[in-house]
């Protein structure tokens, strides 16, 4: 795969990736911080309790569940790797505007654990910032992925009262051309791990968080996860792939997303049986690495593909690849210059930029 420049190709009027300005007016809207926004997670086993007490309340999860999701924490000594991840990124996109621009400062808040947004917006207060984009490490529109994001951001806002600076969430990216070719790199790399006699056989499967069924028929979900393994598939040159669910973790007579990662893997095989020898599996739904990719996907299918003698070989999710940074400048600038073009692939054009009241609702 070719390499990308670390500064923007000139766009052409006739490629299919540029989508027309939202403005032709000169006057771009006068942000003066970039906000980083995350799911957090605990760093040592004392906080893996009321981490997850943040993550489930309101929430109808299961307390055997909980106690099980505890033990998978304590595999890693209650350290998730998302905030480390998060760090990474952190100084990469700090060097990346530092070097290209815009020059705006970066800070960094969580949903669920420290730093908390609340008291990151506390201190953008602080150092006067009063208007900041919000780039949110969730690709794709659902409930928790896209609107608990805004309320978190809101809820923050509305404890700090008037000093709160106005925040302005980025679009989802999930068909950015700087997402794609992250993925499809990624995926590169991991089929370079299988034997080359076997690469062309080897079954991609991408994996995304199952959600309940109820709330993802309220949203775009499944619709942009497909267009996302489609574009990433189609830039390898691949069309045997397949999409799973993991991480369910709702009442059992709830209905979810499926298929689940493990019950395809098992019905693959079984169909398949001896022609089945290697698997990348590309937890595509996941920007950052997290319990539920180093638990779920390491361990849990690690085991089970052991179990069914298939070779696993896991793709990284985008974490702070280059070109996954250079999107998120580049999502900056548009937002910051109407008259820039959008950028995104297929037919479905760039997201909106402004959720409407009704998009995303929880069931």
């Amino acid at each position: 795969m070719s390499e990308i420049p670390s500064s923007d190709p000139p766009a052409s009027s006739c490629d299919p990736r540029v989508f027309p300005p939202k403005s032709s007016s000169p006057d771009p809207p006068a942000y003066d911080a970039l906000l980083l926004v995350s799911f957090g997670g605990p760093e040592r086993l004392q906080d893996v309790v009321p981490f997850l007490e943040n993550v489930v309340r309101g929430k109808q999860v299961p307390g055997h569940r909980l106690a099980e999701i505890v033990e998978h924490y304590k595999l890693f000594d209650g350290v998730s790797p998302i905030n480390a991840q998060i760090r990474a990124l952190l100084t990469a996109l700090v060097n990346e505007l530092a070097t290209h621009g815009p020059a705006l400062p970066v800070y960094w808040g969580n949903r669920n654990w420290h730093p908390m947004l609340v008291d990151t917006l506390r201190q953008m207060a602080d150092d006067g910032v009063r208007r900041a984009l919000a780039f949110v490490t969730s690709a794709f529109s659902s409930y928790p992925g896209c609107r608990q994001y805004l309320e978190a951001i809101e809820h923050a806002r509305l404890a700090l009262g008037s000093e709160a600076p106005q925040v302005d969430k980025i679009r989802v990216f999930y068909n950015h051309p700087g997402f794609v070719e992250t993925m499809a790199e990624r995926i590169d790399a991991a089929l370079a791990e299988v034997p080359a006699e076997r690469r062309t056989a080897a079954q991609i499967i991408y994996t995304a968080h199952s959600i309940p069924v109820a709330m993802a028929k309220k949203s775009a979900y499944e619709e942009q996860l497909r267009e996302a393994c489609r574009l990433v598939s189609e830039r390898l040159g691949r069309a045997d792939w397949q999409l799973a669910y993991q991480s369910r973790s709702g009442p059992a007579d709830q209905p979810w997303l499926e298929p689940d990662a493990g019950d395809y893997l098992r019905n693959l095989k079984e169909q398949h049986r001896q022609e089945l020898r290697d698997i990348v599996l590309v937890p595509i739904g996941f920007v950052c690495e997290h319990m539920e990719t180093v638990y779920d996907l390491d361990v849990v299918l690690a085991e089970l593909c052991a179990e069914l003698e298939i070779n696993l070989v896991r793709c990284a999710t985008a974490g702070c690849h280059r070109r996954f940074v250079q999107m998120i400048r580049q999502l900056v600038h548009e937002r910051m210059d109407p008259t820039a073009p959008r950028l995104a692939l297929g037919n479905r054009g760039p997201g909106h930029d402004r959720c409407p009241p009704d998009c995303c609702p929880p069931e």
